[in-house]
């Protein structure tokens, strides 16, 4: 994912999705290798459903995808992955891309 994929209402989901603490420690986690929800709760000191929450903002966000893969012993895990992604983030991307944020009637983008 790069900037110039993104429509404003998109930029604003992902920077809100990586705009939480847990988040970001999600997302470092399975960086560099795919991951599944007990370990990644295990890792990260927190309750899978609390984990399951951060995984589903930052997947609806495109930061990361998920598949399931059945182990050895015959258990089924949903694994994580992060989908590469690189923000530069200017005053001149940010004046494009606010031009297409569509804000709707109840003022919520």
């Amino acid at each position: 994912m790069n900037l110039s994929e993104l429509t404003g209402n998109e930029l604003v989901q992902v920077l809100a999705a990586l705009s939480n603490p847990h988040r970001l420690r999600v997302v470092a986690a399975v960086a560099d290798k795919p991951n599944y929800v007990s370990r990644l709760a295990r890792e990260l000191g927190i309750s899978r459903p609390l984990l399951q929450v951060h995984l589903r903002k930052l997947e609806t966000a495109g930061l990361v995808t998920s598949s399931i893969e059945v182990s050895e012993d015959g258990k089924a895990m949903k694994f994580y992955r992060v989908v590469p992604f690189a923000l530069d983030l200017t005053p001149s991307s940010v004046i494009m891309l606010a031009e297409t944020i569509t804000i709707a009637t109840d003022g919520k983008a």
